[in-house]
């Protein structure tokens, strides 16, 4: 049996505050949008800046994170999957979207002068959630997001 690996590893700074929403069931989902730069010199020389935008999922304690202690501008570290959804929108058009659902999350900006933050890593319990398990987490309102 061959072995295969989806981790992702992002350091970056909230675009937008965390959205949080819960399901139907009262599970509680977060979702990010973290930016991500890279700089270089072209071939005159001259200072490039590419940023990225990633959409990241967070669920039940690491959304209780999100909601409590994460603002647009702060500086986080995200660990996770990487996962590409489809699905149909209210008027039948099919819709694409890339996301990286979220293991771990640590706060890098210091708050009240204080140190890095806090590390939370999945919940214990319940820990496998899936967009599959809540489809209703999420509706046409984010189709729009420009990532």
């Amino acid at each position: 049996m061959s072995r295969s690996l989806n981790k992702v590893l992002l350091i970056g700074n909230l675009g937008t505050d965390p959205e949080i929403r819960s399901t139907s069931s009262g599970t509680r989902v977060a979702t990010l949008s973290i930016a991500t730069s890279r700089q270089w010199n072209n071939q005159s020389g001259e200072r490039q800046e590419k940023t990225e935008w990633h959409r990241v999922v967070l669920w039940t304690g690491l959304a209780d994170l999100a909601d409590k202690y994460m603002k647009k501008g702060d500086r986080i570290y995200v660990e996770g999957r990487i996962e590409y959804r489809t699905w149909e929108d209210r008027e039948g058009n099919t819709r694409y979207s890339t996301e990286i659902n979220a293991r771990e999350v640590i706060l890098l900006s210091s708050r009240a002068g204080g140190g890095t933050g806090e590390a939370v890593g999945a919940p214990k319990a319940g820990g496998k959630e899936t967009y599959d398990d809540f489809p209703e987490a999420l509706d046409e309102e984010d189709d729009d997001l420009p990532f």
